[in-house]
């Protein structure tokens, strides 16, 4: 159990999330106006979007489908009926005057994400449900001293807000959650989870109690937009209210936003309750009836996720579990990792070197680049060709690491590469014993020294022997052949 511990004693943090992630579609929920992001503002706002007058909301099919999509994804159950309702509240960025959501009969209820907890053990948070609703448009405030400007371009977006049951202990817990979500999200290719776009969020619910006491108050902190925040959120507002439930005050119910700059949560409004939204049925929309045959069908769609892509890459490859799970995490490293293994016939024997490879040194090309693996620079294909390199003892890992910078930079072959630059490994033996011999020649107190017992000097001579082949002659070779020729007296 996670606690953190006071001069007063012993708290247990209870931590809920509402997420709201954007649907990848063309159109939006109710209208035909496109979704694309970054244009020019007010370009995407329809007369619907706008709240026009005697303008009606019409369903997109396909985004009912990306919800159930993402439901059974999550192992959920599909509401064969479920309505919208009005939520009624009056923000300048909201024409209508009321949003349209789904508040008494969701579209799918229920369903789990599993974790692994700080002790390495599998967790499962619980979600309550997944409505859809649309999203509101943007105030900006930025542009002028005297007035706020709206954009409409997110005004009528479809979302569907994933609901958790309060099962997360700590600020790493939702962190992890969160992660896990986007990336399921994604495999399933109805959120691209861009958190720095807006098309995931998450309001966070954070109390504070004592051991085997009631739940304490709960505070929501709002539209947290980056994982690296959420935790820093979550850690402020806990130590905020164990100090004010230490002092002998209340926590007071409340929305509190997240200032960045400071690390530090701040009062919005205090907190209303569902009847300050005086939800009623959206009397312009029927009823959301779905057949059997529509979900087994969206079912059959829903590819292999991340935890099963996991185990089967431990299972077939033989990878260690770290390794599998953090391929899995990404479908795109995942597709990036099976394509370059598919290059080299699926050679098990090299699925490990593989893996070794993209998470140490692409991955760190890719940071130092700021691109993601769909921007690689270098293949899928080649990095396989590489892989099979290294292995066959053609290059050794210390010019395979040079072949891969000039792989970025030039976007050619390992091959290629390797035959221009004359970096193919040596392994001839008596071509490595000849270096041995002039380097053991050149340095002959070392030699004593080695043979006095100084063993430390092995790796001078190999070293040495390498600056002499320029990197080229094979390790194993080079060892076998100095320890032939340095025996200790």
């Amino acid at each position: 159990m996670n606690y953190i511990e006071t001069s007063t004693g012993k708290w247990e943090i209870v931590i809920g999330l509402e997420v709201h992630a954007q649907v990848i579609s063309n159109s939006k929920l109710f209208s035909s106006a496109s979704t694309k992001f970054g244009v020019s503002p007010n370009e995407n706002a329809s007369l619907i979007d706008a709240a026009f007058p005697g303008t009606l909301p019409v369903i997109n099919s396909f985004c009912i489908d990306q919800a159930l999509k993402t439901g059974l994804g999550l192992n959920g159950k599909v509401n064969l009926v479920s309505f919208f309702d009005r939520k009624n509240y009056f923000y300048a960025d909201l024409p209508q005057g009321y949003q349209i959501t789904q508040f008494y009969h969701p579209i799918v209820s229920g369903g789990y994400v599993q974790i692994e907890d700080a002790a390495g053990e599998t967790k499962r948070i619980n979600l309550d449900h997944i409505h859809m609703e649309q999203d509101a448009g943007k105030s900006i405030h930025d542009q002028s001293p005297t007035k706020s400007f709206i954009d409409l371009n997110r005004s009528g977006v479809a979302l569907m807000e994933i609901v958790t049951k309060p099962d997360m202990k700590s600020a790493e817990e939702a962190a992890t959650f969160l992660r896990k979500l986007r990336s399921i999200l994604r495999y399933l290719k109805t959120c691209d989870g861009n958190m720095d776009e807006g098309s995931m969020r998450a309001d966070v619910n954070v109390s504070v109690h004592r051991p085997e006491t009631e739940y304490g108050t709960r505070v929501e902190i709002k539209n947290i937009n980056s994982i690296k925040f959420l935790m820093t959120a979550v850690d402020f507002e806990v130590e905020r209210q164990i100090k004010i439930i230490e002092s002998d005050r209340k926590v007071e119910q409340e929305t509190r936003l997240f200032d960045s700059s400071t690390g530090k949560t701040k009062t919005m409004r205090s907190k209303e309750d569902a009847q300050d939204y005086r939800y009623f049925p959206e009397p312009d929309l029927p009823p959301l009836i779905l057949t059997q045959s529509r979900i087994d069908a969206i079912r059959n769609t829903i590819p292999e996720l991340p935890d099963a892509k996991a185990i089967r890459l431990q299972r077939d490859y033989n990878l260690p579990s770290y390794d599998a799970h953090l391929i899995a995490s990404e479908k795109e490293v995942a597709d990036f990792y099976e394509r370059a293994l598919d290059s080299i016939k699926k050679d098990e024997n090299a699925a490990k070197l593989l893996s070794n490879w993209i998470i140490g040194e692409l991955f760190a090309l890719l940071n130092k680049h700021n691109k993601t693996i769909e921007e690689s620079s270098v293949s899928p294909e080649h990095m396989g060709e590489l892989i099979l390199l290294i292995k066959t003892n053609v290059i050794s890992g210390k010019i395979a690491k040079d072949v891969l910078d000039l792989m970025w930079k030039t976007q050619e072959s390992p091959d290629n590469i390797v035959e221009a630059n004359g970096w193919k490994q040596i392994t001839s033996f008596d071509a490595i014993k000849d270096s041995v011999k002039e380097v053991l020649a050149n340095y002959p107190d070392k030699v004593v020294e080695y043979q006095n017992g100084k063993e430390k000097l092995f790796g001078f001579f190999v070293g040495e022997v390498m600056k002499k082949t320029n990197g080229k002659a094979n390790p194993q070779i080079l060892n076998e052949v100095l320890k032939k020729n340095l025996p200790i007296s």
